[in-house]
């Protein structure tokens, strides 16, 4: 019988540390890293000016990769998704990843202030300045609109992080 690798997955806000969370747990349980960043800045490098600039090419990725994660879940390997899981749009897409496999979840919602999230962006900025023109609070606020909170009845596997204050 063949060992069905786990799919790893994440929620936050913007600037929440979804991404930092994402690698520690990848190095960790020696896992498969896909960084939905690192992908679109590959195939489409600079081409990210505004937020519907990031809703297209994000979707244009989705379907390249979903032949890919399944193969590697199939393979027994554990695959980390640093993509955000947001919305419920997203988070079916992410599961949908695992169903015919039948992979294991693990799904970990980071529930991090607005305030901190602003803090942890402005950080960010510091750090990679190529990032700045998109990491705005501007941006942040845009993005946030759009957040749907997930509800521990979605997942079976079901993690939440809180954290208000640096």
């Amino acid at each position: 019988m063949t060992t069905i690798g786990s799919l790893l997955l994440f929620c936050g806000k913007m600037g929440a540390g979804k991404s930092t969370v994402a690698k520690r747990v990848a190095d960790a349980r020696n896992a498969v890293l896909l960084s939905e960043d690192e992908w679109l800045n590959a195939l489409y490098p600079e081409q990210i000016k505004v937020f519907a600039d990031y809703i297209k090419l994000s979707g244009l990725l989705k379907p390249l990769l979903k032949a890919h994660v399944q193969n590697i879940l199939q393979t027994g390997a554990s695959v980390v998704m640093d993509f955000p899981a947001n919305t419920k749009k997203q988070r079916a897409w992410l599961k949908s990843l695992a169903i015919t496999t039948d992979a294991k979840i693990e799904f970990t919602y980071l529930k991090v202030s607005n305030e901190l999230c602003l803090q942890q962006i402005a950080q960010r900025c510091i750090e990679q300045p190529n990032r700045a023109a998109f990491d705005t609070e501007a941006v942040f606020n845009h993005v946030t609109q759009y957040f749907e909170e997930p509800s521990p009845s979605e997942f079976s596997n079901y993690k939440e992080i809180i954290r208000s204050k640096t």
